[in-house]
């Protein structure tokens, strides 16, 4: 499946754009469930939890927490405002996460039934027993579509040592306006300088895993690097592959189109997965790729 090319292409810039990886009738059925299931969620019960990124203000809370193993909702910052929506759900909801890759048929046929994504795992050699963790669909909503930062994947999912890799799915057209990725090419050398917990008193935050003079020397690096970043723009069903500690970010979205995408990450099993992260198994183990 992956061309000599490709695979060095991976590991030397840190991400690879799989064209086409999706067939049209798989993404036509990811894209038509996402949307069935934000019409279908109760809004009456739920607790207008946010999803933010900045360092200092990040959602933390037990919908959040709880949410490894099941299907929840988390709104756009600018979504909700004194406690009220601002717009109907169907135009505020942030993301659909973090189970639908074992509770979702459509999504597990695509994550863990999908015998092309076992080929393509088997020969990109990242992982001796990949275990699938977490999936989400991203909708990137029109006007208000929230900016994400630099950042990797590996400071939100960490093993020791770090071997998060995530599989991002366009299901819709993704371009320079409604928030494409960018990357950082060959980034993934750059030390993970810190980790998203669970704080012991409660809620969410950041603990480093380098001296202060490492962190800022990383800090000054990628911001001395910050016109390197590569826009990759995306048609439905174009896959990208993206190394844990690779350096990416999108734009807020602006336009008046959604920018609806799949996305989930696996780990390394062989790995230390520790009781800091965030993200817990609870009552559903994660999932083996190759069995």
């Amino acid at each position: 499946m992956l061309s000599l090319d490709e695979k060095a292409k991976f590991y030397r810039d840190g991400y690879l754009v799989l064209r086409s990886f999706i067939p049209p009738d798989q993404v036509a059925a990811l894209l038509s469930r996402s949307k069935q299931l934000l019409h279908e969620f109760n809004i009456d019960d739920h607790p207008l939890t946010r999803f933010t990124t900045g360092d200092h203000d990040h959602v933390g809370d037990d919908y959040f927490l709880s949410s490894g193993d099941k299907i929840r909702y988390f709104f756009e910052e600018d979504a909700v405002v004194d406690g009220k929506l601002t717009r109907p759900k169907e135009l505020a909801v942030n993301k659909i996460g973090h189970g639908l890759h074992e509770l979702e048929p459509a999504f597990r046929k695509v994550t863990l039934e999908n015998e092309r994504m076992r080929d393509l795992v088997r020969e990109l050699g990242f992982h001796r027993n990949p275990l699938a963790l977490q999936s989400m669909v991203i909708t990137k909503q029109p006007q208000i579509g929230g900016e994400v930062g630099e950042h990797n994947d590996s400071t939100f999912l960490y093993t020791d040592p770090p071997s998060a890799l995530g599989f991002w799915i366009a299901l819709e057209r993704c371009t320079a306006t409604n928030g494409a990725l960018s990357f950082l090419p060959g980034s993934q050398s750059t030390p993970i300088t810190k980790r998203f917990v669970r704080l012991p008193g409660g809620g969410t935050g950041f603990v480093p895993l380098v001296s202060p003079e490492v962190a800022d020397r990383v800090a000054a690096e990628s911001k001395a690097s910050k016109d390197s970043y590569i826009l990759e723009t995306c048609e439905p069903g174009d896959m990208v592959v993206i190394h844990g500690s690779v350096l990416h970010k999108s734009e807020r979205n602006l336009s008046d189109k959604t920018r609806y995408a799949y996305t989930f990450h696996m780990i390394e099993g062989e790995a230390k997965y520790d009781k800091k992260n965030w993200l817990q198994p609870n009552n559903m183990p994660f999932s083996r790729i190759l069995v």
